[in-house]
C-alpha cells in the first residue's frame, strides 16, 4: 500500500482544455495581445483537428471568465487586460485545485463585501437592470431544481461591475468560479441553500437599489459567512 501511494492520479485535458491552454500559451509568449483577433471557428476547428463544438465551447468558457469578447461583426478578440491578469486567469481557469481552500474562501468574502458596497454607492440604472436580470435567470434555475452555478457566478460578476472597479471585478472572477464549482461538487449547498440564496440575493440587490452601502455588504458577508468553515 506504501508503493502505491506514491502513484499520481494520471489526468487527461479534455479538448476544450486543450484549446484554452494553447490561447495561454500564445498569450504569454506575446504572439497575441488584448485586441487581437482569434481565427473564426471553422478555421480553428480545421487547424485543431478537431469539432467545432469544441471550439465553441472553449471560446464560450473564455467570454464567461472575461478573457475574450465576442463582437457579432469584427469577431473574438483577446480582453483588454493586461498580459499577468489573463495569464492567472486563464491559469485559474484550467487548474481548479485550491490547495489552501479556506483561504480562498475568505479572500472570496473581503472581496465581495467591497463590491457590494461599492456597487451601493456607484450603481446605476443599467446596473440595477442587469442585475435583475441575472437574478431572474438564477431564480428560474433554482425553482426548478436545476443546478445554477452559472447564473450565481453571473449575478455576483454584475455586481462587480457595478462597483465600478475593474481590479476588484478581476480579483474576484480568480477565486469565484472554483469556489462555486467545488461546493456544486460536493454538495455543500445541497437540501433547501439555494432558495435561501436566493432569499440572500434579493436581499443584497435591494440594498444597491436603495444605495445603502453598509447594509448592502452586512448582507453579501451574511450571504459568504456560513461557507467559511466548510473546506
Amino acid at each position: 500500500m506504501e508503493t502505491l501511494n506514491n502513484f499520481k492520479e494520471i489526468k487527461i485535458d479534455s479538448p476544450v482544455d486543450i484549446i484554452i491552454g494553447q490561447i495561454r500559451d500564445l498569450i504569454i509568449s506575446g504572439e497575441l495581445v488584448p485586441g487581437d483577433k482569434l481565427p473564426p471557428e471553422r478555421k480553428l476547428s480545421e487547424k485543431l483537428g478537431i469539432s467545432r463544438s469544441y471550439v465553441r465551447e472553449a471560446i464560450k468558457k473564455l467570454e464567461f471568465y472575461g478573457i475574450v469578447k465576442t463582437h457579432p461583426q469584427s469577431g473574438t478578440v483577446i480582453a483588454g487586460l493586461g498580459i499577468t491578469a489573463l495569464e492567472g486567469l486563464i491559469t485559474d481557469v484550467l487548474k481548479m485545485e485550491g490547495s489552501d481552500f479556506h483561504s480562498l474562501i475568505e479572500t472570496r468574502l473581503i472581496l465581495e463585501a467591497q463590491t457590494a458596497k461599492f456597487a451601493a454607492i456607484r450603481r446605476t440604472e443599467s446596473d440595477i437592470e442587469e442585475l435583475e436580470e441575472a437574478l431572474s435567470l438564477y431564480e428560474a434555475k433554482v425553482k426548478v431544481g436545476e443546478q445554477a452555478i452559472d447564473e450565481d457566478l453571473l449575478f455576483h460578476i454584475k455586481i462587480a461591475e457595478s462597483s465600478k472597479n475593474n481590479v476588484l471585478k478581476s480579483l474576484m472572477l480568480i477565486v469565484t468560479p472554483d469556489i462555486l464549482t467545488h461546493f456544486t461538487k460536493h454538495n455543500v449547498c445541497g437540501g433547501g441553500k439555494p432558495f435561501g440564496a436566493l432569499q440572500e440575493h434579493k436581499e443584497i440587490l435591494e440594498h444597491i437599489k436603495n444605495q445603502d452601502p453598509e447594509m448592502a455588504e452586512k448582507a453579501m458577508i451574511n450571504h459568504l459567512s456560513d461557507i467559511i468553515n466548510k473546506k
